[in-house]
């Protein structure tokens, strides 16, 4: 079995690599790194929101690439037109292959941001059954590899602790961390040391660059 390689890039993105097949999930405004979409085939988008997509920098990956197919939720694909049918709608519960990977979806709603406003569409994407990438949520699936976010306004540091200890996976990493300046990284590190010491398996946040191999 070819070994997964995952890389981490700015914010909330991660690109998987399989051999020769290559993927990435959620390259946004937030993900400067070129590296990212380096010989993709396939990206997915969890949801709208700018740190998670960016339309012109895709559109620009698709006239480069011909082949490349994006898998996303309905409101992402609303804001991609000028991609007709390279943009495949996926829903909580189907199956599907992309350049190589098989991912099922989980989810269908961004976890309450605010009050007032209702939750955009957010679709997490577990990948050949061994990485989960959930987007804005905290849906509950078993995984070995989880990815969760460690910073965002819709999450306070207690739903992150009872997320891990709920689903209690083999191993999982931080990211979402790019609005974090460099004390609240030190801050979200720290916590994240304490919960390791807490729970049955290791919990630390990927930084920019690092690869791991699931």
């Amino acid at each position: 079995m070819i070994p997964t390689q995952m890389t981490k890039f700015g914010h909330a993105c991660v690109r998987l690599d399989k051999g020769a097949q290559r993927i990435v999930i959620d390259p946004g405004e937030m993900t400067p790194e070129s590296g990212a979409w380096e010989a993709v085939d396939a990206v997915l988008i969890t949801h709208e929101h700018f740190d998670h997509l960016a339309p012109e920098r895709l559109y620009r990956a698709a006239a480069e690439n011909p082949a490349l197919a994006v898998y996303t939720c309905p409101g992402v694909a609303r804001r991609l037109p000028n991609l007709g049918d390279r943009v495949r709608v996926v829903h909580q519960g189907e199956s599907f292959s992309a350049a190589g990977f098989d991912v099922t979806v989980v989810g269908e709603k961004h976890h309450v941001s605010h009050p007032d406003v209702p939750p955009v569409d957010n679709v997490g994407f577990l990948v050949d059954g061994a990485v989960f990438h959930p987007g804005d949520a905290l849906p509950v699936v078993e995984v070995p590899t989880l990815l969760v976010p460690g910073q965002a306004p819709w999450m306070t540091m207690p739903d992150l602790i009872l997320y891990l200890r709920h689903l209690r996976p083999q191993q999982a990493f931080a990211m979402h961390d790019g609005l974090l300046n460099e004390w609240g990284l030190q801050v979200l590190d720290s916590m994240l040391e304490r919960e390791a010491t807490e729970l049955p398996f290791p919990i630390r946040r990927l930084r920019v660059g690092e690869s791991v191999v699931l």
